[in-house]
């Protein structure tokens, strides 16, 4: 490894951690000023959260914004390079700008692997204790009242078994307007009707009220029967029905994986959200490498302004790939494209500029 190579790979890995503590210190500070009243309202304190929250936040925020981190620092330890005159003494000293790149990619693939590897199975761990305090004591009042209300059901729990219900309280496991149908092909053998019903956690099993069971016989007779209470067991909870709203994020790959495939098979509303999760897990990782190069080829060339310049730039398209990335999420959401094209269209699109520009920087 060349001197050049060590000089590269420290300066951009020690500009790295420097921003990463100094913009994850003043999140947390700027964080938790807005939540303290909130906080000391749920009977928490600051230290509290200090302790059980912003630790787990703050590798959330890291894992997350690590594309945008990187290609930051790089725009700006490249920019005092380029300034000092340093690069255009390396290129002139017979060194390609190809071999000159070879240190940013080697630390690029070296956080993407590191991000891959907290992205699926460290992340899912935090975000456990992040989101446990999170739904306990910093929910804003129309946030908990959107994650208390009562939801609706309507879900595929086998491929033969459905269940509607009007209304499940999450909290009280409670809930209304019951419906079971098991059908054998596509002929209903049989449906069960109940006004309200709760889950009983000790023996998994549905208690309902007011209850009506119809069964159709081979014979196309059918058989109607009342009774005041009864008890049934399903191969799906409610909670397994109806997820909680983070739950993708809390599973590590292997589970996540799975999990999607049960949603599917249940016709979950909400399996274009898990599979963007998953998608994001390995798209993100290897926008590094892209952002690293994209910073590389517009950093690395004198231009007016100097460095005040290119973090201007740096920050603006910052800015356009996250607001990129947060539409395409948002479009494969309500099922206008596919959660693989969603998590990577940012990439190719960004990917393809990085391509042009960069090229042109190299035969310059």
């Amino acid at each position: 490894m060349k001197i050049i190579d060590k000089y590269i790979i420290r300066n951009f890995i020690g500009t790295f951690i420097f921003m990463v503590l100094i913009l994850s210190t003043i999140a947390v500070i700027v964080d938790l000023s807005q939540k303290l009243g909130r906080i000391n309202d749920t009977g928490s304190t600051a230290m509290s959260a200090l302790t059980e929250f912003y630790p787990f936040w703050t590798i959330w925020v890291v894992n997350t914004f690590l594309p945008i981190a990187v290609f930051i620092t790089v725009i700006y330890f490249t920019s005092r390079l380029t300034m000092q005159t340093e690069i255009v003494g390396v290129l002139s000293g017979g060194i390609s700008f190809y071999r000159f790149t070879l240190p940013y990619i080697w630390v690029a693939i070296f956080l993407a692997a590191t991000a891959l590897v907290v992205g699926n199975v460290v992340l899912p761990w935090a975000n456990i204790k992040k989101n446990k305090y999170q739904y306990g004591h910093l929910l804003s009042g129309s946030d908990r009242e959107e994650y208390y209300k009562r939801q609706p059901i309507a879900s595929q729990i086998s491929p033969n078994e459905f269940v509607f219900v009007e209304g499940y309280d999450r909290t009280d496991k409670l809930g209304n307007a019951f419906v079971y149908q098991k059908f054998d092909s596509t002929e209903l053998k049989k449906q069960i009707l109940a006004s309200t019903f709760n889950w009983d956690d000790k023996d998994s099993t549905y208690s309902l009220t007011t209850v009506y069971t119809r069964e159709i016989n081979k014979d196309h007779t059918e058989k109607l029967t009342y009774e005041p209470t009864a008890k049934i067991k399903l191969v799906a909870s409610p909670d397994e029905i109806l997820p909680e709203g983070y739950v993708a994020e809390t599973m590590n790959t292997f589970e996540l994986n799975d999990f999607i495939q049960a949603q599917k098979t249940k016709g979950s509303a909400n399996v274009n959200a898990y599979q963007n999760e998953l998608n994001a897990r390995l798209s993100t990782p290897f926008s590094t490498i892209i952002l690293t190069l994209l910073a590389l080829s517009l950093s690395s060339k004198k231009r007016r302004g100097g460095i005040g310049m290119n973090l201007a730039v740096g920050i603006s398209l910052a800015f356009v790939y996250i607001f990129f990335s947060q539409t395409t999420s948002a479009f494969s959401e309500k099922g206008f494209v596919s959660p693989f094209i969603a998590s990577w269209i940012p990439n190719i699109v960004f990917g393809i500029l990085t391509a042009f520009l960069y090229f042109r920087r190299a035969r310059s």
